[in-house]
């Protein structure tokens, strides 16, 4: 009777969150935006609905009273705070990759043409779908690449091209929250105009309406309101994009240091076991 064949410890679809919850997942670490952007909607829902049955305080009219600006400066932290969380779980899944070796268990193995399938077969032993996984993606490429010229020499270059690419499509996956950072405290400032407007229209209906100074000062609430307003909208388009930053940075450093043990995972479980055999010096002079 054969032995049945073990599975794979590492499966991403399997381990990604996005993919579990229905929706298509993105290469690396990057968040899908419709799902991260349905995740913030609920969270906007409940949170409001939160503020809604609290006692009434200056912090619940701060989120309630201060006009629709600030519903949105909610909603877009939301949706940066589900990014990041989402990108989290990736890094999380693909720093897994790293635990298990890209080469067969000797260790008098060295990497040639003539051994490149061998790569290839323990890293579908480490993963069900390989290429999903950042760090085993590079090794695949430049093993196909291997396979294809048969020069070794050429894998160490075909690895820094792949890790220059992951660093590019890093950048790019902090695209959105980047936009997003910019245009909450856009819109604290929208807030601000549109408050001392209200302050500025109230304070001249006042004096057309008003000719004693008793009625004048009575009649101030309506203006002080507007300008509450105004600062009030800056002041948590600002605390919210300062939190967000500083939980941008941490994530984004993260990521890097990983991109960077990737980097040494390939350097030590690849680079350091080429081989170039005789006959492939001749063919490369």
């Amino acid at each position: 009777m054969s032995q049945l064949k073990s599975k794979p410890p590492l499966c991403f679809f399997e381990m990604d969150f996005e993919r579990r919850c229905g929706f298509t997942s993105g290469t690396g670490t990057y968040a899908h935006p419709w799902f991260t952007g349905l995740i913030a909607l609920v969270l906007t829902v409940l949170f409001y609905l939160l503020v809604t049955f609290l006692p009434a305080s200056y912090y619940t009219d701060l989120f309630l009273k201060r006009g629709p600006t600030q519903h949105a400066a909610v909603f877009l932290g939301f949706w940066c705070m589900a990014i990041l969380l989402i990108k989290r779980q990736k890094l999380q899944v693909q720093r897994r990759a790293l635990q298990y070796d890209a080469f067969p268990s000797s260790h008098q193995f060295v990497l040639s043409s003539q051994t490149a399938d061998q790569v290839v077969t323990k890293l579908h032993e480490n993963a069900s779908d390989p290429e999903r996984f950042i760090v085993y993606n590079r090794i695949l490429v430049a093993i196909s690449n291997l396979k294809n010229l048969g020069r070794v020499s050429d894998v160490d270059d075909m690895l820094r091209s792949m890790a220059d690419r992951d660093e590019s499509a890093h950048e790019t996956s902090f695209g959105l929250v980047n936009g997003f950072l910019w245009a909450i405290p856009v819109l604290g400032f929208i807030g601000t105009v549109l408050g001392l407007g209200q302050s500025i229209a109230s304070f001249s209906s006042l004096l057309d309406n008003q000719s004693d100074m008793s009625g004048i000062v009575a009649s101030l609430t309506q203006v002080t309101s507007g300008l509450s307003t105004a600062f009030d909208t800056t002041l948590l388009a600002l605390v919210i994009a300062l939190v967000l930053q500083l939980w941008m940075t941490l994530q984004k450093t993260g990521e890097e240091q990983f991109l960077d043990d990737c980097s040494e995972y390939c350097m030590r479980q690849i680079v350091s076991r080429i081989k170039i055999l005789p006959f492939e010096q001749s063919r490369e002079i």
